[in-house]
């Protein structure tokens, strides 16, 4: 297992759509232990194979007890609505409040490529959807309003700036 390198914005890759997981296999497996020892180094609780600069769509979480890995993911049902801060590895975990439904059903292939449903609301469903986002091509602040995006922006760069 190695730690990799985090991509962060605004990398070409975060803004692609995955290509497709294909292979499950050994590789697939080691990409997964690393994919994980690189979210708990960073203390994130997510974290998709574009974050390390691959263009698939893969992530791993462990968030409020739900610990995976899901391969080719896609949210197939939502429901209510949360309002919370939420920040990302990509971003420097500049946070913001974004409006997201409280509870999300993923659809998604484990490590031995069989498809599975997993239910979670709240902090999980968050993550469900930040993830998948991510694996679609999309950051959480293209979530947010122009000026509010901005803000959180040109305070990210201001940061790694003073690095």
């Amino acid at each position: 297992m190695s730690i990799r390198k985090i991509t962060e914005y605004p990398e070409p890759v975060l803004g692609l759509i995955g290509r497709p997981v294909e292979k499950f296999d050994d590789e697939l497996a080691a990409l997964c232990d690393d994919m994980f020892e690189t979210m708990y180094d960073a203390e994130g609780v997510g974290l998709a194979a574009p974050q390390i600069g691959l263009n698939l769509r893969l992530f791993v979480m462990d968030c409020d007890g739900i610990k995976l890995v899901a391969a080719n993911p896609e949210i197939v049902a939502t429901e209510g609505e949360q309002s919370s801060h939420e920040g990302c590895l990509s971003v420097g975990k500049v946070p913001a409040v974004v409006v997201r439904p409280m509870k999300a059903r993923l659809r998604a292939q484990g490590l031995d490529g069989e498809w599975f449903e997993r239910d979670a609301e709240g902090y999980a469903a968050r993550c469900f959807m930040h993830e998948t986002d991510h694996c679609d091509g999309r950051l959480f602040i293209d979530h947010l309003p122009k000026l509010r995006r901005e803000m959180v922006v040109n305070r990210f760069k201001k940061e790694k700036r003073w690095k």
